[in-house]
Formats: C-alpha cells, sequence, structure tokens
C-alpha cells in the first residue's frame, strides 16, 4: 500500500477539534488561505485565524473517534496544542443553559476496572482525573468570560424564544466524559451523587474530552477544552438541541476561539 506522504504543518499550529460542525461555528469558514486535507475518513482543515497558524477538524461523537483524531493530530500534523469547543450537559449546581464551562480536568465517568483498579481510575495511569494544561486553559478561561461579558453574548436573534433568561456565566472545573448521552434526570442525579460521594464534584457531563486529554497527556501536548451548556443533562435535554447547536454554541466557538487566537503571541 502506497502511504500519502505526512502534510506540512506550520509551527506551534493550533488544532481546533470539535465533535458536531455546527460546534464548530464559523471557523473554517474565516479560515485564510484554506486548505482541505482528507486522512481516516476525516476532513481536516488548515489555514491561518488571526494572524495564527491553525488546523479545525472534527473528532466524531464518542471517546474513540474523539482519541483517533487527536492521535492524527499528534502524529501525523505534528500540532502544539489542542483546543476542544462544543456542547455539554450541565450538572453542577448553578451551572445553566447558555453558561461556559471550561474544562480544569476529565474524568472518564463510565470507567470502572473495580475491583483490580479503583473506580474511575484509567489503568496505567494511578489516577482518575486528566488536568488540562494550566496556561492554555487560563487563557481560554479568560476568552470565555470576556465573550460572557460583552453586549454580543446571551441573546438568539433567530429565537428569541430561548434567549438566555439569565446572565451567562463562566465555570472552571471538572468535566466528565462518558459514551452515552445522558438525557434523563435520574441518571444525571446518580451520576452527580456518585461522583461527588467520591470527592469528584462535576460541572458537565459529554461524550469525547476525557478521550481527548489522555491522549494529550501520553504525547505531552498541551490541552484546554470548553463547553457551552445546552441543557440540564435531564428529561428537557432533547429540546431544542439542535437550534441551540447551530445558532447559540456556534456563535460562542467563534468569538470564545477567536479571543483566544488574540491572546496568543502573534495574534491579532
Amino acid at each position: 500500500l502506497n502511504a500519502s506522504p505526512s502534510p506540512t504543518i506550520l509551527p506551534m499550529t493550533t488544532a481546533i477539534l470539535s465533535a458536531l460542525p455546527e460546534e464548530q461555528g464559523g471557523l473554517v469558514q474565516a479560515l485564510q488561505a484554506p486548505e482541505c486535507i482528507t486522512h481516516a475518513g476525516r476532513s481536516f482543515w488548515r489555514g491561518r485565524l488571526l494572524g495564527q497558524p491553525v488546523l479545525l477538524a472534527l473528532s466524531g461523537v464518542g471517546k474513540v473517534a474523539a482519541a483517533t483524531t487527536a492521535t492524527l493530530l499528534a502524529e501525523r500534523f505534528g500540532v502544539a496544542r489542542i483546543v476542544f469547543t462544543g456542547v455539554a450537559g450541565g450538572l453542577g449546581d448553578g451551572v445553566q443553559v447558555g453558561d461556559v464551562v471550561v474544562a480544569q480536568d476529565f474524568l472518564q465517568h463510565d470507567m470502572d476496572a473495580s475491583p483490580i483498579f479503583p473506580r474511575w481510575e484509567v489503568p496505567g495511569y494511578g489516577l482518575a482525573r486528566m488536568p488540562c494544561d494550566a496556561a492554555l486553559t487560563t487563557m481560554l478561561f479568560e476568552a470565555a468570560s470576556a465573550y460572557l461579558t460583552s453586549d454580543r453574548a446571551g441573546f438568539d436573534p433567530n429565537n428569541p424564544a430561548i434567549a438566555h433568561r439569565h446572565a451567562a456565566c463562566a465555570h472552571q472545573g471538572l468535566i466528565v466524559s462518558g459514551d452515552r448521552f445522558v438525557s434523563t434526570s435520574a441518571e444525571s442525579a446518580a451520576l452527580r451523587q456518585a461522583l461527588g460521594a467520591a470527592g469528584h464534584q462535576v460541572l458537565a457531563v459529554e461524550m469525547e474530552g476525557a478521550a481527548v486529554a489522555q491522549v494529550c497527556r501520553d504525547y505531552g501536548l498541551p490541552f484546554a477544552a470548553v463547553r457551552t451548556i445546552s441543557d440540564r443533562a435531564d428529561d428537557s435535554a432533547h429540546v431544542d438541541f439542535p437550534h441551540f447547536v447551530r445558532h447559540v454554541a456556534s456563535r460562542y466557538a467563534d468569538h470564545i476561539i477567536q479571543g483566544l487566537l488574540r491572546a496568543m503571541p502573534g495574534g491579532r
């Protein structure tokens, strides 16, 4: 078999990942000198945003797809860092629809190799929680906070019926991932209670971040993630989800990622 040559990537390229196209907003359309590279059934968009070299990709849904994509970013494309943007269900007290959670660390809520290992601990790592890069996370949190306090946040011009009814807030803390869409009040309550009893105060739940965090730890890549809260991971989790992702989360992604890139050396 003939292997396609590895693409040339500019130094210090930032990879921006999302699970769904809508979660990446208009970032692909905003790329300067865009180039699409297809590999392993995935499309990777290379170009520049606000003076920064970036690589945009969709991770796919779930931990396996996300880990595969993150590995490709490290091995084939040699990116300098990975940033994840998307949506999540709110679990923590005070984490409301329209808020943003920036991950401090990640845990796989469906990892259970007990009794050989403690519940949630990832075998071979000696820990359950995979930390994000502190410096990159601080920059991402500052970008999210700045956007949410601007006049542009909290308004949905396409559907005022779901415009935020509270001042959107930025939170920072634990996000958990699993290969299941948590969508009932009973399940979210059980998850929050079990994790809390073990000292894991969870803010949000999604399906990819912990896998990417583990891959980035393996490769020594800085990783940070921001999630817009689309629902409360309860019986109403399916209500208006497609509309929210298209018209609210996508707008959040545009502005928060642009704010992050501007704050990086060489950004404008």
